[in-house]
């Protein structure tokens, strides 16, 4: 094998059973990336020195490809059943020779990267080496700019406890692999070992190492959160969870406050720290008024645009355009957005928000949860998809994710909620649920909640105006609903008020509430008596 770049570890890919690679590109810069994307023609450049590329048949993840090797170690573990597939391992050890084999006398890129702070934090280093080895010049692009490069000084011994072999071009036999498509991401726990193949959403890499997280950290007392998380001047860390669509990477990146990171964290004993040192941003729609750091960020060299439109004469992008999916991405670094922490730390945050797009129009827009309902809300993770996204999607449909990331999650969902109750009840941060859905009416019916209002009830809260508000429980939902909040109507406040028909906003409410209690049942006699008579009455 040809070994190329200046920074080579001594743990080489042999030990991973690659051995007869053509060319291994090591630890390539972004630069570096780019300009081989550009030559292998993986991807073009934007007028602005964005890299845009085209993911295929795969726009976006692939939840019935995903598998766990059901090694006897770990069984009892895993969280069987909708998101977690098992693999026995010896379909594993078929398809792991299967990528080996496709992997020869390929050109490959490595990137060894960290996830968790950089060096230099007081105490323990939070780090866990990682390794990427991909065919694909773009996804190690996504690679580095998703994770933390270490020193080049560190390099040479760098031993990764997590490897991921990325081969978007090979593509599984079902009836060989025992795979749903030929796609598939596989996780051998033991072997700290994932194996992507037949999809080139980037995507995937980030949610499968996201995955092996939420397998590896519980044990050791560490909360893996899909979350961002910014901090106010006076250290005021506020955590906000949400599925997508629900505002959670608009509503963190606030000029006024430091962004430590936009999608994935950990709440450990020394508080709270991001995995990673780039964010994977949604840009369908994306607006210079509306979003001016992410703008700005898309338009810079280096940054990685996924299925976004771009004119071919002037190479201008578009980010109105869906023509190839609603779901268009861009990865960029960290360092883009001026405003980003050094150091990709934060204490134990003062505030916990929890969005939700509520597309039936019956959840305040703003309400304060009490502890318990806190674990309810975080073991339901309420969102709600519009119609018109999904072929055949005729009305809202309420969608509810554990955790607000149960596609994610290896364990049981109960366990991650039974960690963030003790660490709510040790530090006990302020928390909210924040509707961005629909008020006035459901999807079709009212409208959006303006960003500027959602801002500017944040505003109220991350300042600490309604710390001591007058609460008042909602009759359905029973959050507590503050009586006003600073540049806010009062009539917004409460979505019953903005409906001209009320009786139907009653008949929307009760139902929602039956959905809710509905999705409760599977975890109700498995939490705390209190947790489960949090929810809607």
């Amino acid at each position: 094998m040809q070994h190329v770049g200046s920074v080579r570890s001594n743990f080489g890919i042999e030990r991973h059973g690659v051995t007869h690679a053509r060319k291994v590109h090591w630890n390539l810069s972004r630069s570096a990336l780019v300009e081989e994307a550009i030559r292998r023609g993986e991807g073009t450049l934007s007028a602005d020195g964005a890299l845009v590329v085209d993911t295929g048949e795969h726009t976006g993840r692939s939840p019935k490809d995903r598998f766990i090797v059901d090694d006897p170690s770990l069984t009892h573990r895993i969280h069987w059943g909708k998101w977690n597939h098992p693999m026995s391992p010896e379909r594993f050890e078929r398809l792991h020779a299967r990528t080996l084999a496709y992997l020869h006398d390929r050109d490959l890129f490595v990137q060894d990267l960290s996830l968790g702070p950089p060096r230099g934090e007081p105490g323990p280093s939070r780090a866990i080496p990682i390794r990427i080895v991909s065919t694909s010049a773009p996804h190690a692009l996504f690679a580095r700019t998703m994770f933390r490069s270490p020193p080049d000084a560190d390099l040479g011994l760098h031993t990764p406890e997590i490897t991921l072999l990325h081969a978007p071009g090979f593509r599984a036999d079902p009836s060989l692999d025992g795979t749903s498509s030929d796609a598939f991401i596989v996780t051998h726990h033991e072997k700290r070992l994932v194996l992507i193949g037949g999809t080139a959403y980037a995507g995937e890499i980030e949610k499968a190492i996201f995955g092996f997280l939420s397998y590896l950290l519980p044990v050791r007392g560490i909360l893996p959160m899909h979350a961002s998380l910014n901090v106010g001047q006076a250290g005021d860390a506020a955590l906000f969870f949400g599925m997508s669509g629900t505002g959670k990477t608009t509503l963190s990146s606030d000029p006024t406050r430091t962004l430590v990171g936009d999608d994935e964290h950990g709440w450990d004993d020394r508080g709270t720290y991001n995995f990673e040192g780039g964010c994977y941003a949604k840009v369908i729609k994306l607006s210079k008024e509306a979003e001016p750091d992410i703008w700005q960020a898309c338009h810079q060299y280096g940054t990685l645009l996924e299925n976004v439109a771009m004119d071919p004469s002037t190479r201008a992008v578009d980010f109105d355009i869906d023509a190839r999916t609603e779901n268009t991405r861009a990865a960029y670094s960290l360092e883009r957005i001026p405003h980003a922490s050094e150091t990709g730390t934060a204490g134990h945050p003062r505030y916990v928000i929890m969005l939700t797009a509520d597309a039936y129009g019956v959840l305040p827009p703003l309400s304060r949860l009490t502890p318990e309902q806190a674990v309810y809300h975080f073991l339901s993770g309420y969102t709600a998809r519009v119609a018109g996204t999904e072929a055949g999607l005729t009305e809202p449909q309420a969608t509810f994710s554990a955790c607000f990331a149960e596609p994610f999650l290896a364990l049981d969902p109960v366990g991650y909620a039974t960690l963030f109750g003790q660490k709510l009840a040790q530090h006990r941060p302020a928390v909210w649920l924040v509707n961005t859905g629909w008020t006035g009416g459901p999807h079709g019916v009212g409208y959006r909640m303006s960003l500027g209002h959602t801002r500017a009830m944040l505003r109220a809260v991350l300042s600490g105006k309604l710390s001591d508000a007058r609460l008042s429980p909602d009759p359905v939902f029973k959050t507590g609903v503050p009586s006003e909040v600073p540049g806010v109507q009062r009539e917004l406040l409460w979505p019953r008020s903005a409906w001209a028909d009320k009786a139907a906003y009653d008949r929307q409410a009760k139902e929602l509430a039956a959905r809710f209690r509905a999705n409760f049942e599977a975890c109700a006699t498995r939490v705390p008596r209190e947790v489960a008579l949090a929810g809607p009455a």
